[in-house]
């Protein structure tokens, strides 16, 4: 789904209104967010996440390898035991996660299993509004981190996102995160151009108004080279082609994984005040010959995720990041004739950084005692969602979450 008809969506289904979304999207730049550089409170912690639109495949994602009913359920669709990155004697990850499975081994991946809500739906869309506004029973015009936005002062820089269109998550009732698209054709001619480059320059003696003229080229010097350096980054990634493959109505933005959290990493870097970020990647909607195409995907979240974590390693600041990856359910537990696999509900939670401890959390889901087919959840989502608004945001999370009481113990303990 291209950019102009997600927004559109989002507008009209009447998850998020209209005016929500004009308050962030489109309007803020990353001048904008660098222009808060410094103002980062060094003690606060910072939460960056990763929607993976379309579905992802849980189960061959965290693979339960030693579970009989996983080989006899998904016949070609299965991984051979020697493939698999083992966690323990149960369970391992897909093949392409090389780098998160040594993150685990440093234990800074904590994965949570089962993860879902009652009642669950099979339709992206909805699904997705369900995780987005953390509302099961019927969604409303809010996304959680969009309430959680309104108590934190409203500042639209508080919340980022590097999405094509604002995400549900990040509306408010009274306020909207900044939407911060990766655009910018002209980014290199602006850059070569001399003419621009001599109207940045400050000169001696020169009055207010012209000081401030010039310190506008500056800033839009600064920020298209760092558009075109994302992009000359993305253009060199070799399964870039890969990352919309195979996706239906799922969203997610087009500028590859990597390049979004390179943005990401460079306002944490300056100090920027922005609490929380999003990004995604789309296409994981995987109805046939879904080994290749979700192991190219899986490959592009992992490579992105541990360069990213990585490089927050090196920083104080960056060692206060915390990451979580979900997406809108799972797939069921029995491939299809096309070597895919069709909706389903219940999956896993990543959740990466310094600050988080590693290990399996959740009681995994039977694969023999099923709903219809399908998993049934064994971790509500908004046990994980509270956990990170009072462990990494600092926030009340039964005024976000009408009232929650459950928690995600030992993750941040």
């Amino acid at each position: 789904m291209d950019a102009l008809t997600r927004r559109k969506f989002l507008i009209t289904s009447g998850v998020v209104g209209a005016g929500a979304l004009a308050a962030g999207a489109g309007t803020y730049t990353l001048t904008d967010i660098m222009e808060t550089g410094g103002d980062a409170d060094p003690a606060a912690n910072t939460l960056v996440l990763v929607t993976l639109y379309g579905g992802n495949d849980g189960l061959n994602t965290v693979i339960p390898y030693a579970d009989p009913a996983y080989q006899t359920a998904r016949a070609e669709l299965a991984y051979p035991v020697e493939e698999i990155r083992r966690l323990d004697d149960q369970v391992g990850l897909n093949p392409a996660l090389a780098g998160l499975h040594a993150m685990f081994g440093q234990d800074e991946l904590a994965i949570v299993r089962g993860v879902g809500y009652p009642r669950p739906d099979r339709s992206h869309f909805r699904s997705m509004d369900i995780w987005q506004t953390a509302q099961p029973d019927r969604p409303g015009t809010t996304g959680w981190l969009g309430r959680w936005l309104d108590g934190a002062g409203a500042d639209p820089r508080l919340a980022v996102s590097f999405e094509p269109a604002l995400p549900p998550l990040l509306a408010g009732a009274r306020s909207a995160g900044a939407a911060v698209p990766v655009t910018g054709r002209a980014a290199g001619r602006i850059e070569r151009d001399p003419t621009t480059a001599a109207f940045a320059a400050a000169s001696p003696g020169e009055s207010p108004a012209q000081a401030r003229a010039a310190a506008c080229f500056a800033d839009l010097r600064a920020v298209n080279q760092m558009i075109a350096e994302v992009r000359e980054a993305a253009e060199s990634t070799d399964d870039d082609d890969n990352g919309d493959g195979g996706a239906t109505a799922t969203g997610g933005a087009r500028t590859p994984l990597a390049a979004q959290l390179d943005l990401v990493a460079q306002c944490v870097e300056a100090g920027a005040a922005s609490r929380v970020f999003s990004v995604s990647l789309g296409g994981f909607d995987t109805h046939a010959d879904e080994k290749q195409l979700q192991a190219v995907l899986l490959g592009q979240v992992d490579k992105a995720l541990t360069g990213f974590v990585e490089r927050m390693r090196r920083t104080e600041t960056g060692r206060r990041v915390v990451v979580a990856v979900y997406s809108e359910f799972g797939r069921r537990v029995r491939a299809n004739a096309s070597d895919g696999t069709d909706h389903g509900t219940a999956s896993d939670v990543f959740l990466l950084g310094a600050g988080v401890r590693g290990g399996l959390y959740g009681e995994p889901p039977s694969l023999t005692d099923l709903d219809d087919g399908d998993l049934k959840f064994t971790t509500d989502f908004r046990d994980v969602y509270a956990t990170l608004l009072e462990r990494v945001l600092g926030s009340d999370p039964g005024r976000v979450l009408d009232g929650w009481s459950g928690r995600l113990p030992g993750v941040f303990d």
